[in-house]
This record gives structure tokens, sequence and C-alpha cells, in this order.
């Protein structure tokens, strides 16, 4: 219990994919200018990387691994991308079907969670750390968590911006750009939690 705990609260605050990793900066940077949007294109990521989690360590295990499976490793970005565009086309026919106005808002960032690399990230990190099938779905969990939670600090941040006297050269990418910076610096202040 305690590992799947330090595996959580690592992959949301001490080792972000966003503010640690620099992975999916561009759902980050693009949607994070609603919060509505935002939380959409967080819990839409977060379903994705915890199916993706789901998915892809028995494929791994069994399927691609030298020891367990078949010996396929060299297969492991085309099938993981094959699983992630899936689950994408997935969420985004639910979206389209059910969440109409979120479909709309989101636009072309939706399509765009299957090149996320935070996703393919995640499927690789639980490869190389070698976690078990429970601790790749609290990881595929946690990382989407963390995404998500970022990813609304940073809409809350710039909807305040909006009303905020910023100087005329620092409007628009580079005050969002030296805001992710700052947010990046303030969540080193984790780092002392637990270690990389």
């Amino acid at each position: 219990m305690r590992e799947l705990v330090t595996i959580f609260i690592s992959a949301v605050l001490v080792n972000n994919f966003v503010l640690y990793y620099f992975l999916g900066i561009c759902p980050f940077l693009g949607v994070s200018s609603r919060l509505d949007s935002a939380l959409g294109i967080g819990m839409a990521t977060t379903f994705v990387m915890t199916m993706t989690a789901l998915v892809t360590w028995p494929l791994n295990y069994y399927v691609l691994s030298a020891d367990t499976g078949m010996g396929l490793p060299f297969l492991e970005y085309v099938i993981f991308i094959i699983v992630i565009a899936s689950l994408v086309q997935f969420v985004e026919m639910f979206l389209r079907r059910f969440f109409h106005n979120l479909y709309r808002a989101l636009g072309i960032y939706l399509p765009l969670i299957t090149t996320n690399c935070a996703i393919l990230g995640m499927a690789l990190f639980m490869v190389l750390r070698e976690y078990g099938y429970i601790e790749t779905v609290v990881f595929g969990f946690s990382a989407g968590a963390g995404f998500t939670m970022v990813i609304v600090i940073m809409a809350g941040i710039r909807e305040d911006i909006k009303y905020a006297p910023v100087p005329e050269i620092f409007k628009g990418a580079p005050i969002t750009l030296i805001t992710a910076g700052l947010l990046a610096l303030a969540f080193m202040g984790f780092s002392g939690i637990i270690a990389p």
C-alpha cells in the first residue's frame, strides 16, 4: 500500500509529467486559457492514461516482453500508439455524442491527445520502471490526475491574468510561458517529499 501511495504522490506532485518531464506541453499551453475546457481535456487525458495503463501492461507483459511474452519489444511504440489512438477515438465519439459543447470547446486539441507525449511517456515509464499491474494502473491514473491538476491551476491563473495589468510586451505567449515556469518552480518544492 505504501508503494502505491508513493507512486501516486510522485506522479501527481513530485514528478509531474508537465512540470517535471515537460511532456504534454501542447495541450497544457493550448487548452489552459479557459477553466471548463482545461478540466474537460484533463479528465479526457486522465481517462485515456488510465485505460492505456490497463491495456498496455498486459500487452507488454504477455506479448511484447522477452521474459514472459513472445519477445517482441521492438513493437512497443507501435502497439502503444495504436492503443492510445483507439482510446482517443472512443473518447472523441463519446464526447461528440453526449457532451457536444465540450467537444466543440476542445476543438483540435481533442484529437491531439493521440499525440500527447505524456500518455506515451506514461506507457514507456511503466515498462522502464517494471511496475506490476496494480502499480501501473495507479501510475496511469495519478499521472493523469497530475496533468489535470496542473492544467486546471494554469487555467485559473490565466483567467486571472486576463484582468491583470500585464505590460503589452508580455501579453499572450510570453506571460503564459513565464507563468508555466513559475508554476514548475513552485512544484519543485515538493521534490523533498519523495526522491525521484
